[in-house]
């Protein structure tokens, strides 16, 4: 699936003009993260990758805040602005990689092993957070693992692929939990090969969630938010995007005269998360419109998760 440069942006839907409306009604800030469709992303007041949604989830001074995300993301909100309500538009959207560690799993590990120091990556629930020691996201990772102390043995949790890719630029030794993105393992190195073949002048952007051979044959590896840096800066055209494809519409509207193929599955010409893609336009109004479904929590594990997104946060400035 190519996307080539875009001479304008089509007309607003009446109903992302609605949205824009209830949004003014109800003085609320949408955040919105770099996998949501086309349509929600043109409405969000931002649009990033986890570390940037984080702050700008912190520093909210509107009445609301809409998350369209997933739930974590959603969690993550609530427990750094807990006085604002945090709306969600799909509240069934999940995330493979946050259920792949569940946090009475992590507790037992934890009691085995009281000495270990635990970095989470941000793609977790509210409750393993809470059992954490400090958050990081793909965009922070490396600097967070450097921070922590050399005589502490490192947990990873839950993506190992982001884990191993870690260790490997920081030279740092970690245990990893067994859990990935269900959506960036299908990345394969021989079905960007095929594509590369037709594209050969197109550099491989990739993410580090994806396995290690697609990671090793990439020409760069980086968060999302970097991504739009890269593609920026660099001299090429054309870019083989190995993420999840909501991501071509960031770059495209940033960086439009350039061209954007998206990274191919072995059995599709591009790659989608079917938890991102539950929040959709009309459940974006729909939530606005009632305000409803909000985000909850605990109050003790909200407060224990704010300790290591809070560090994070302090971490990454």
């Amino acid at each position: 699936m190519v996307f080539n440069p875009r001479s304008g942006e089509s007309p607003l839907s009446d109903i992302q003009k609605e949205v824009l409306a209830l949004k003014k009604e109800r003085n609320a800030v949408i955040l919105a993260h770099n996998y949501q469709v086309e349509e929600i992303q043109r409405v969000a007041d931002y649009v990033g990758d986890s570390l940037g949604l984080a702050y700008r989830a912190a520093e909210a001074d509107a009445d609301c805040i809409v998350f369209c995300g997933v739930h974590f993301m959603a969690e993550t909100a609530k427990i750094v602005n807990p006085k604002k309500p945090v709306l969600l538009p799909e509240m069934e959207a999940g995330c493979s990689l946050s259920d792949s560690c569940p946090a009475d799993q992590l507790a037992a590990y934890k009691e085995a092993n009281p000495n270990v120091y635990i970095v989470a990556y941000i793609n977790c629930s509210a409750a393993v957070k809470a059992l954490s020691d400090v958050i990081c996201t793909s965009g922070n990772a490396m600097k967070i693992v450097e921070k922590v102390p050399a005589d502490r043995e490192i947990l990873f949790v839950p993506d190992q692929n982001l884990g191993q890719w870690v260790s490997k630029q920081t030279g740092r030794s970690m245990k990893l939990w067994p859990g990935s993105c269900y959506a960036h393992v299908l990345f394969t190195q021989q079905a960007i090969e095929r594509l590369k073949a037709k594209f050969p002048e197109a550099l491989v952007v990739a993410h580090p969630e994806c396995v290690e051979t697609v990671r090793d044959n990439a020409d760069v590896v980086c968060s999302t938010e970097k991504m739009i840096g890269f593609c920026r800066d660099s001299e090429a055209r054309q870019f083989i995007v190995v993420t999840e494809t909501g991501m071509i519409h960031r770059l495209q509207r940033e960086v439009p005269e350039k061209t954007f193929i998206a990274g191919p599955t072995d059995t599709c010409a591009c790659n989608e998360c079917r938890f991102m893609k539950m929040n959709t336009i009309e459940k974006l109004r729909d939530c606005l419109r009632d305000m409803s479904p909000q985000i909850e929590m605990p109050e003790d594990i909200r407060q224990k998760a704010y300790l290591p997104i809070k560090r994070m946060l302090d971490w990454s400035r």
